[in-house]
């Protein structure tokens, strides 16, 4: 099926660099107008340059997400420009990596703001505007493995990403009956982040040099570059797409995967209620026998 987005209009936030500008790249290539969004005007503007220089049509829009300014400003940004707004990718972030003893409240309202109030903001502008144009539309916010299991040392990162999971979720039975699908993209990819992880360290300078990812990184851990987890955006704004809502999709290196919701996995029943001893007493040979696992698994790397 062709992914043919020519006529829609597109926001990408933190699209200066990085994932980002592969997102908006990638929605310019499919023949999306793009608004590209940075903190950083210079960047902003060079992204934007880039994909009008490649034929696509592109305009920037600084700012820092978070805000109800900003959010409202880069929906308005795309209408004056472009007519219309039909795709709101929620993808600037920030990190402030402490453990949980050593993080401010600077360092987690920082996060929280950029990540989550940031997504919030952005989707609530593109969803009025959306529902106003009555065409329905794509909410396509962006994850993290980490807000799915966990991660040490990132209680801010985590826990903003879990809860764009739970907007997903939510945001897809609200916005049904407009016909706006909701999804999150779940990237792995070798970025700044990543590069700090020792093990993935010296594939990423690899890279650098020119030189592939392996097999065993690009399918067995699911990790590659930032243009490897672009063509999932452009595919859940498409029409391709349309029956496709509420979900959270990996993708990275040569793999594509579907991750599944919180659901319960063991149930134990006592007539009358449960007393603390008696959870005590069942614990280990009934919903504790096999406990779940958290942090995200360490990459397996073969040995030399």
């Amino acid at each position: 099926m062709s992914v043919d987005l020519t006529g829609k209009v597109a926001v990408v936030t933190g699209s200066g660099r990085g994932l980002g500008y592969a997102y908006a790249a990638a929605l310019a290539r499919a023949g999306a107008a793009v608004v590209v969004n940075d903190v950083d005007a210079d960047a902003a503007g060079a992204a934007a340059k880039s994909l009008t220089e490649a034929g696509g049509r592109a305009v920037a829009q600084a700012g820092a997400v978070g805000t109800t300014e900003t959010a409202d400003r880069l929906v308005d940004r795309a209408v004056e420009e472009f007519g219309r707004l039909d795709v709101m990718v929620t993808n600037a972030g920030i990190l402030r990596d402490r453990v949980l003893w050593k993080m401010t409240d600077d360092d987690f309202d920082a996060v929280v703001t950029t990540h989550l109030r940031g997504t919030f903001t952005c989707a609530r502008a593109a969803a009025v505007r959306m529902r106003e144009q009555g065409e329905g539309g794509s909410l396509v916010l962006v994850g993290s493995p980490a807000g799915q299991r966990g991660n040490f040392g990132q209680t801010n990162y985590a826990a903003a990403k879990a809860g764009i999971a739970a907007m997903v979720r939510t945001w897809s039975m609200e916005l049904a009956r407009s016909a706006i699908t909701v999804n999150a993209v779940v990237p792995v990819a070798a970025t700044a982040m990543t590069e700090t992880i020792p093990a993935f360290a010296p594939y990423v300078d690899a890279l650098k040099q020119g030189r592939p990812l392996p097999d065993f990184l690009r399918k067995g851990e699911g990790f590659g570059t930032a243009d490897d987890c672009a063509a999932l955006v452009p595919f859940l704004a498409s029409d391709a797409a349309r029956g496709v809502t509420g979900q959270c999709v990996g993708i990275g290196g040569d793999r594509l995967a579907l991750w599944s919701h919180p659901q319960e996995t063991a149930v134990a029943y006592a007539d009358g209620g449960w007393t603390p001893e008696a959870i005590a007493a069942a614990w280990d040979t009934s919903v504790g026998r096999e406990p779940q696992s958290v942090g995200i698994p360490a990459p397996r790397i073969p040995e030399a």
